[in-house]
């Protein structure tokens, strides 16, 4: 299965950036992006506790053969905290209760949201098998995997995408995820590829973030590292001002340029920022700048963790740390 060239990340509609936009402006802030011919909406189970793939489904109602639909399970919110569950009855609900909110017959491609370590992978991705085969959805996808898991996977059913965080600051995905995505033929769904506002210089201060925004329990963005991070972005804005565009389409010029098979889907509130985002695949960067961007952004230069202990031990994903 080959993946739309462009794609939205939708939950910061309902989740985890502070105070969402209002359900008329996240309608129109999606019908918007299918006006402009986005090719990808990726929502999930968790995010608003099911108000985003509802706002999702409000708005591709009678517009479903215009976009590629992306959800994910195995991750949700029951009675208000965020609880992994892998097990194949859990996923065989949740993908119900996913079409249900959507309002469609089936989607085009559903993620494990995350590994649930108490539960074989395999019998995980045995229970996704089984509703591709039932018509349910199209095609499985896994998110912040490692490579190994990857393969156990791939031992039970094909697997089209890998959605995992890549971007200037994120490089875990050049830790073998870039690589094997590209020798079998899977997509890699880049989120946070403008690093979670950063990279769009759309950060002045992180303790003026409302209190719930998930970035406040990030160490990149906390008093002892932001300094740092924070001394970079001058430079960041000449290089970008040098290749003529702005922070956010350098940054993802640069991941563009990492493989075909490479699709970021950053997230947004704004209709401004979306033709923004969408513009940067028209963008024509000289290799050398891009080279220096990479130099300027990366594992080497940044300070801080990309997630906190806690959320650290949800992934599966490589980590520097592991690899030092």
């Amino acid at each position: 299965m080959r993946l739309p060239s462009t794609g939205l990340g939708c939950m910061s509609l309902s989740h985890a950036y502070g105070v969402p936009p209002s359900r008329d402006e996240g309608l129109a802030m999606l019908r918007a992006a299918l006006d402009e011919g986005i090719g990808m909406l990726d929502t999930a189970t968790l995010y608003g506790g099911g108000r985003n793939e509802e706002l999702v489904g409000a708005a591709i109602a009678g517009r479903r053969d215009e976009v590629f639909l992306a959800s994910k399970c195995g991750m949700a919110s029951v009675d208000g905290v965020k609880v992994i569950d892998g097990r194949p009855d859990t996923l065989r609900a949740q993908v119900d209760a996913s079409l249900s909110r959507l309002g469609v017959d089936y989607i085009d491609l559903y993620y494990l949201h995350r590994w649930d370590k108490k539960v074989p992978i395999g019998d995980s991705v045995g229970a996704l098998a089984e509703m591709v085969a039932a018509g349910k959805i199209g095609a499985i996808g896994l998110s912040e995997v490692s490579v190994a898991r990857l393969r156990e996977a791939q031992a039970i059913a094909p697997i089209a995408a890998v959605q995992n965080e890549y971007s200037l600051w994120s490089r875990n995905a050049e830790l073998g995820m870039l690589d094997a995505t590209r020798e079998d033929g899977v997509t890699l769904v880049a989120f946070s590829p403008v690093a979670r506002g950063f990279l769009a210089d759309a950060i002045k201060d992180p303790g003026e973030m409302a209190p719930n925004d998930i970035r406040r329990s990030m160490p990149r963005f906390q008093p002892e590292h932001w300094g740092a991070n924070a001394a970079l972005l001058e430079s960041w804005r000449e290089l970008a001002a040098e290749a003529g565009c702005t922070p956010a389409q350098l940054a993802l010029a640069w991941l563009l340029s990492r493989g075909d098979h490479v699709l970021p889907i950053p997230g947004t509130t704004s209709i401004a920022h979306l033709r923004e985002n969408m513009a940067a695949a028209g963008i024509s960067v000289d290799g050398a700048l891009l080279a220096r961007a990479g130099g300027l952004i990366g594992t080497a230069t940044i300070s801080g963790a990309r997630y906190a202990p806690a959320s650290a031990a949800e992934v599966d994903a490589e980590t520097f740390e592991d690899a030092a």
